[in-house]
């Protein structure tokens, strides 16, 4: 696939959390065919991933190993990415759970380590990096949401109403800190046809019902995020902070 250039991201320092797999490897990838400077943080093991990105770009992500719960390591990686790379001035919070649940079984427990997950990393993700972001002049923040919260979609409460915070949190960022020159949007991605969706939850009769909902009558795959995040976190973007993209396929309307 060719991609339009952003000539402002070569040597840019971009950190991204999930960068070895799905939606996150694609991020990754496309990050490095720019030129930028690419770390990420993920718990499996990505070094093969890595091999591939070096034989294939001739450039190779920093992976570092980590638990972005444990808010000790994922600021320790953010450290360790700074020391490689410089202060990161893109930050890509990606990484995400969106296991299936019912709200009448969801327990104290549940809710706390799914919030863990698909909110708490992204508040300390960015008060980490935007230090570096205030020396530097200026940063982007790029917060991956979803539009299952925009839907109402049932399956995932708790998911739903963290991807709704991220939008809220993604607004506060933008209001304090554009003053610093630091942008901050969402992109909220439709049913992305990952490998782990294809394994756990695409039914035939759930893709094609999904599939009826878009206006683009094909599937949304992890690719067609990279563009759109390479914009906002490129300078061609320069107005736009606040805002929340969804990449559907034109599932749900905004305005």
């Amino acid at each position: 696939m060719r991609r339009a250039i952003f000539p402002d991201l070569e040597g840019v320092s971009v950190f991204i959390t999930g960068g070895g797999s799905g939606i996150g490897a694609a991020l990754t990838e496309g990050f490095l065919e720019q030129g930028a400077n690419v770390a990420f943080v993920q718990r499996s093991d990505a070094t093969g991933f890595c091999d591939e990105m070096e034989t294939r770009h001739g450039a190779r992500p920093l992976f570092i190993a980590c638990d972005i719960t444990r808010i000790d390591a994922l600021r320790a990686a953010i450290g360790r990415a700074a020391e490689a790379h410089g202060d990161p001035t893109v930050l890509i919070n990606n990484a995400a759970n969106d296991v299936r649940h019912e709200t009448l079984a969801v327990t104290e427990d549940f809710w706390d380590e799914n919030q863990a997950i698909n909110l708490k990393p992204y508040f300390f993700a960015a008060q980490a990096v935007i230090p570096g972001m205030q020396r530097a002049g200026g940063g982007r923040i790029v917060n991956f949401a979803s539009v299952a919260y925009m839907m109402g979609i049932g399956e995932y409460p708790s998911y739903a109403a963290a991807n709704a915070a991220i939008v809220g949190l993604t607004r506060a960022q933008a209001r304090e800190f554009g003053a610093s020159g630091i942008r901050a949007n969402a992109l909220a991605p439709g049913w992305t046809m990952t490998q782990k969706q294809i394994d756990l939850w695409v039914t035939p009769a759930k893709y094609e019902a999904f599939l009826a909902r878009q206006c683009l009558p094909r599937p949304i795959v992890p690719e067609d995020m990279v563009a759109p995040t390479l914009f906002l976190a490129s300078e061609a973007s320069g107005a736009i902070t606040g805002q929340c993209l969804p990449v559907d396929g034109g599932v749900v309307v905004t305005g």
